[in-house]
């Protein structure tokens, strides 16, 4: 049984009338190591009620623009019976007895709709008990109804808050009945966005916003070649600046290695910045410049391609029948390195004070994995750091990597200061982490008009290798099984099929972006289909649909096709593209339409349909894909990162450019009821979107895009 009394003298929160965890329902997560994967969670929220009625969520997952302030407190809210305005929201701050807590992989509402459905249904439950017990009625005779219990008969009604402290001396149920969806009356409903108006208006606090009193600014000066050493440092212009404190050696850790770097310390940032920019360091470069290079690093994934793979997965002999296959084809598409660039770049305050506990005030997608990670640099204890949780300006991965956090806590540690770290956009651009840049070598056949043999040779950095340590020589990637084998796709190809692996590393940081592998492999596989289809002589869309018999999938693209008009007769100059890629337990499909236009091609259109299970809000599903639309656009048809001769090419936004609101194209978003398990949102719409636009210049103008990105005004 939870122990709420020891939860009660433990917790900031006063008037304190009954606390009810979920553990009843998941494992301690106390009891388990935290491991890396980042969709393997494991829940244990709160839920608190005062004795004046006030409802607290201990929400799990940081904010980051993918809704979760709204989506946790609705699973509560519904089964508590209660409007959303009476929930209020409180961060966790990383301490195992909150479980998992980090946003990414596209979990909030897929890893906590039983948990927290769950917890709310269970306090329901008590305070019913309760109720009926006071009024010496039955049970079935109580219902509840806008944070009241009612008496059916009598019409009398007693609040949460005064049924609270009884309540809180029951047993928690262990399998408290949940509403079924027919009765749902905030799951699945529009319901408007209470945290938009404190956003806009500015009131909402990020981490940007965060003011400690007696804090010092850190503005740091990065190797440009990343790992390069300090061979000297001129800080006689930077001493010359009104503001400037001192000038300090400090350090980048990253999961792969540490970077040296130097930090200007002033009474203000302005102060700290322009220091940086009078600041002469000499940089040892050792051979950076002649190995850091995204050519050099492409011409090896190319060489790969030429040989055999690490089998990862393999159905039939692929190879003897690809040799003897009388139609086949094969085929390298290439997708970059991106950065991440939230609108809001990375940032922390850290305080390690004198008796050697630490206070942080930092946006970061998972305040647990910081907590590890602080602990682990600072060799500190977890009862001895403090984490709050601001909201997050746009992260897709990048603030789930630490980097600029314990740079923050090097520097406080060694001013024995409260210091702020801000990174400037041309930090978050040219010092990474990325998402790697990989090849797909495809291969595939086709017997009597329809595809029947299918190879996927994924090359590149491995995330779980580099990140985490965690692949060995002679290893596949274990994460391809979610993006590319035939188990995730559901297609079925009948004669054989093969899943191999080569990681060719770099030292350039990496790290997931928004929907991880699918967005690399999503562009090869989807397009590579269109490649065999067209080689069988077959329509896209049939071509597909010969091959699936799941029929979630089916039903996905057979509505695509439908909203779509894919089979109107289109005029010379226009074509249309298909795609469909499952990631993150939810299935994605779009249809691009696009134009010619002199010498390259205009994006018309995009439909996307999505089958994501049960899902709290439909608006945020449609805001999400939109997102997946435009950051897919600009994936494919924008600038990537390149390094050369040791250096990142871009630095600002001139170089890495995003798709502005005059490009984007008319989108539609139309969402399956399926009655499925809940799926991602965050992520699965972006995947089919490049290799859909690609399928569609092919369709438009015959001619086949391997590479991405490409100029979409200039398409040869």
């Amino acid at each position: 049984m939870t122990s709420r009394r020891n939860f009660l003298k433990t917790t900031s929160l006063t008037t304190f009338g009954f606390a009810l965890g979920v553990s009843s329902f998941a494992k301690d997560a106390t009891l388990k190591k935290i491991t890396p994967a980042i969709v393997s969670l494991e829940i244990n929220p709160f839920i608190i009620i005062d004795t004046a009625g006030n409802i607290t969520l201990v929400n799990p997952r940081p904010d980051m623009g993918q809704g979760s302030t709204q989506a946790v407190p609705s699973l509560l809210a519904e089964e508590l019976e209660v409007t959303l305005e009476k929930v209020k929201i409180v961060q966790s701050d990383g301490k195992g007895k909150y479980g998992d807590q980090t946003s990414g992989g596209s979990s909030s509402v897929r890893a906590l709709w039983q948990p927290i459905r769950k917890a709310g249904a269970a306090a329901r439950e008590m305070l019913t008990e309760t109720a009926a017990k006071r009024w010496n009625v039955p049970i079935s005779e109580c219902f509840a109804q806008d944070g009241k219990i009612v008496h059916r008969g009598s019409g009398k009604s007693l609040t949460y808050g005064e049924l609270a402290d009884d309540a809180s001396k029951l047993e928690i149920p262990k399998n408290p009945k949940l509403k079924e969806a027919k009765d749902f009356k905030i799951i699945g409903k529009y319901n408007k966005r209470l945290d938009v108006p404190e956003r806009v208006t500015g009131k909402a606090v990020y981490g940007l916003d965060v003011d400690v009193p007696g804090m010092v600014y850190a503005s740091i000066v990065h190797s440009p070649m990343l790992h390069g050493k300090i061979a000297s440092i001129d800080d006689t212009e930077t001493k010359k600046i009104a503001g400037v404190l001192q000038v300090v050696r400090t350090e980048r850790p990253m999961p792969h290695r540490k970077s040296e770097a130097v930090a200007v310390i002033a009474t203000n940032w302005w102060a700290a910045l322009k220091g940086k920019k009078a600041l002469k360091v000499q940089w040892d470069n050792g051979n950076y410049d002649k190995t850091l290079s995204t050519q050099k690093y492409f011409d090896a994934t190319y060489e790969a391609a030429k040989k055999e793979g690490i089998n990862y997965e393999e159905k039939g002999d692929f190879s003897a029948k690809y040799a003897s296959a009388k139609q086949k084809t094969e085929a390298n598409y290439e997708t970059p390195f991106l950065a991440h660039a939230p609108i809001e770049p990375e940032n922390a305050i850290v305080h390690v004070k004198d008796d050697g506990t630490i206070e942080i005030w930092a946006p970061v997608q998972g305040p647990d994995w910081a907590l590890r990670d602080v602990c682990g640099y600072m060799n500190v204890k977890p009862e001895q750091v403090k984490i709050n949780v601001t909201l997050l300006g746009g992260a897709f991965g990048r603030k789930a990597y630490h980097d600029f956090l314990l740079e923050a806590c090097h520097l406080s540690k060694e001013l024995k200061k409260n210091v702020k770290v801000t990174w400037t956009r041309e930090d978050d651009i040219t010092q990474g982490p990325y998402r790697p840049g990989m090849l797909s070598h495809l291969q595939g056949f086709v017997e009597n008009g329809k595809i029947t043999g299918f190879h996927h040779h994924a090359i590149g950095e491995s995330i779980a290798g580099q990140v985490f340590k965690g692949l060995k020589d002679d290893e596949a990637d274990p994460w391809l099984t979610g993006e590319i084998s035939p188990e995730n796709s559901k297609y079925n190809f009948a004669t054989a099929s093969k899943i191999s692996w080569t990681n060719v590393k770099t030292d350039i940081p990496v790290v997931w972006w928004r929907s991880v592998y699918a967005s690399n492999f999503g562009w090869g596989q989807e397009c590579f289909i269109d490649e065999l289809a067209h080689l069988a002589g077959k329509d896209p869309l049939q071509a597909r649909l010969d091959i699936l018999s799941d029929e979630r999938f089916r039903k996905v693209l057979e509505t695509l096709a439908e909203k779509a008009n894919w089979k109107e007769k289109l005029p010379a100059g226009q074509g249309k593209g298909i795609a469909v890629f499952r990631s993150f337990d939810s299935i994605s499909a779009a249809c691009v339409t696009v134009s010619k236009q002199e010498n390259g091609v205009k994006i018309d259109k995009v439909v996307s349909v999505i089958d994501c299970g049960y899902y709290v809000n439909p608006d945020n599903v449609k805001a999400q894909t939109e997102g997946n639309i435009v950051m897919g656009l600009t994936s494919a048809i924008k600038d990537g990162i390149t390094f050369t001769n040791g250096v990142c090419d871009q630095t600002n936004f001139h170089q890495f450019n995003l798709m502005r609101i005059n490009e984007a194209p008319k989108m539609e978003i139309h969402i399956i009821d399926s009655g499925a398990n809940p799926g991602g949102v965050g992520e699965p719409g972006l995947p089919p979107i490049a290799p859909a636009l690609g399928n569609a210049i092919f369709a438009a103008t015959g001619k086949r895009i391997r590479k991405l990105p490409f100029d979409i005004s200039n398409i040869g």
